[in-house]
Formats: structure tokens, C-alpha cells, sequence
């Protein structure tokens, strides 16, 4: 009876130890992270009146193989070659902003009625990159400097710089501000037309 008594008891607390542990232990399973965002609301620091008319956009999308190589150090030991595709679009607009009172000159009288239109030339604007559609796709790296990534981030920055100056000079060469010159006289053709005129257009100098 002494005997059974024992392992009944015994039985008691290994249970009472079990319950105790699936309660007590999840709560001191580890330090964990609590993430608190204590950043105020964004805060409005100027207003501007737009006068540009965006007349057209373009997608872009580079690969840059960047190679940085250590004098007389053999690649193995330190360098890198990177493969950094960078995707964005660049917008080419007109800036009605500068326009005086006689770029504007509409005809008195006759049938029909005509206006001169002093257009100023279509610009690029700086081309703005796809952060989501930015990113590594292949790197070989050095002894040296796979052992630096261990204990610092990488700058990416300078692949950022370099693919912004290849958009924008491919898009210098796209006839992207070219269409956006006759987007942007179709568009002014229709509404002057609407009103029941003929619109001229001239280079603005």
C-alpha cells in the first residue's frame, strides 16, 4: 500500500510539473521584440501652385555590371563585380510657369477665330526609381570583402546614382520630350478648338 501510494503521489507531481511548465515556461522562452512606432504625422511644409502640363512618361530598366577592382590584389582576395538591375520612369512635361501676357495673342476679328500660342519647349524631368524593382542580382565578391559585409551594410547608394544618370540619358535619346511637344499641342488644339478657335503654335525664345 506504502509502495502504491508513493507512485500515486509520484504521479501527482510530474502532472502538477507538466501543467506547470506548458503555463509558466512560453512566457520565459526568450527575450522577443515588441516594435513601437513612436514617429509623429508627417508635416506640411509648403504649397505650390503647379503649371506644368505632363504630357508624357516613359518606363525605363537598366543592368549595371559594376566591377571595383584592388590594385596589384588578386580578385579572389578583394573586389567586386556587381550585376544591379534598377527599373524607373522619367516624365517629360511643359512648364506654362514663365509664359508672359503676349505669348498669347488672339485675333480681333475674322472667321475663324485664331489664337497664337508662344509654346515653351517640353523638359525631363528627373527620373524617379522603382525602389520594389531595385535590387542585386549577382555579386562576387572578394575574400576581403565578404568578410567586411559580416560587420557593415553593403552601400548600395552608388548603384542608385549610376542607374538614375543611365536613365536619364537614355531618355534624352527616347523622343520622350519630342512626344510630349505634340502631346501637349494636341492637347491645347482641342480645348482652344472646344471654345471655337484655331490655334497657331511658335517656339518660344
Amino acid at each position: 500500500m506504502r509502495w502504491r501510494s508513493a507512485v500515486a503521489v509520484a504521479a501527482v507531481v510530474a502532472v502538477a510539473v507538466v501543467v506547470a511548465a506548458v503555463l509558466v515556461v512560453p512566457r520565459f522562452s526568450g527575450p522577443g521584440t515588441d516594435t513601437v512606432d513612436r514617429s509623429g504625422p508627417a508635416l506640411l511644409k509648403s504649397l505650390r501652385d503647379l503649371s506644368q502640363y505632363h504630357a508624357s512618361a516613359g518606363d525605363f530598366q537598366v543592368v549595371l555590371d559594376i566591377e571595383r577592382d584592388v590594385r596589384y590584389v588578386p580578385a579572389v582576395l578583394a573586389g567586386q563585380r556587381t550585376l544591379f538591375v534598377a527599373s524607373g520612369t522619367v516624365n517629360a512635361f511643359v512648364d506654362f510657369s514663365g509664359l508672359s501676357e503676349d505669348a498669347l495673342k488672339v485675333s480681333p476679328t475674322g472667321e475663324p477665330r485664331s489664337v497664337e500660342l508662344a509654346l515653351p519647349k517640353a523638359v525631363l524631368d528627373k527620373p524617379n526609381l522603382d525602389q520594389e524593382r531595385c535590387y542585386v542580382f549577382a555579386q562576387e565578391r572578394g575574400l576581403a570583402d565578404r568578410l567586411a559585409s559580416l560587420v557593415e551594410t553593403p552601400d548600395q547608394q552608388p548603384f542608385y546614382v549610376a542607374a538614375e544618370r543611365k536613365i536619364a540619358d537614355a531618355a534624352r535619346g527616347s523622343g520622350l520630350a519630342d512626344r510630349a511637344d505634340e502631346n501637349t499641342r494636341k492637347m491645347l488644339t482641342g480645348m482652344f478648338g472646344a471654345l471655337g478657335y484655331e490655334v497657331a503654335f511658335k517656339d518660344l525664345t
